[in-house]
């Protein structure tokens, strides 16, 4: 019988004291960067498509499937996202769950396929435009923590994108290379995700424990 080896964990400092990170963190971050790389994948593979063969009937059909898994590994990612502010982790949550709800809403009610639906309605796109809201606010902590150039440049391009299509501000040739360049970068931020270390993703778990020691001490009077 072999004797498996107690490894103790790496106790780290904190701005408010010790902390440990468990093989449940780990995990954690590891699902949320898989969540990440299935949304850029799903996101880049539909974009290719559209660029590459245009409107045609099976491209709009593969669309909302690839769309689903989109929206499904972007839900995952921000269920396992470490942000320190909770009420902006549950914005962001509550962004997706109004723009996933209006996505299954919109691909019931309409006849034509959900992509049609969307870039022809300026209410659609609104809708499920919070869905884009929410991965707009993992480009903005992720710029904001790691000081990421992919981004620093995706969180201007997002919306400037979905609001110029909403307002027609910008021409079909401009649509299609922010389009193009926000599915390269994506995917060179979830595949620079595999490579970042990941005790950096958990944070400081002081701090996680410093807020929720004070969220219950107002709680409690």
């Amino acid at each position: 019988m072999v004797e498996q080896k107690y490894i103790e964990p790496e106790v780290y400092q904190g701005q408010f004291g010790e902390f440990t990170i468990t093989e449940s963190d780990r995990t954690g971050v590891r699902i949320y960067r898989a969540g990440l790389m299935v949304a850029a994948i799903a996101f880049a593979t539909g974009t290719t498509l559209v660029l590459w063969l245009g409107n045609d009937s099976t491209v709009l059909a593969a669309l909302t499937p690839l769309y689903a898994c989109f929206c499904l590994g972007l839900g995952v990612s921000l269920v396992t996202i470490h942000i320190y502010l909770a009420i902006l982790h549950r914005l962001l949550q509550a962004f997706w769950l109004i723009g996933a709800i209006a996505a299954v809403a919109l691909n019931f009610q309409s006849q034509e396929p959900l992509a049609i639906t969307v870039t022809s309605n300026t209410a659609a796109l609104f809708a499920i435009g919070f869905t884009f809201a929410a991965l707009t606010g993992i480009y903005f902590k992720e710029a904001f923590c790691f000081d990421r150039l992919e981004t620093k440049l995706l969180t201007p391009l997002v919306p400037l994108l979905i609001m110029g299509h909403m307002f027609g501000l910008l021409s079909p040739f401009a649509e299609k290379l922010l389009l193009a360049t926000w599915a390269v970068l994506f995917l060179i931020f979830a595949l620079r995700k595999t490579i970042q270390a990941i005790p950096a993703d958990i944070g400081d778990k002081s701090v996680f424990a410093h807020l929720n020691s004070r969220r219950a001490s107002d709680a409690t009077g």
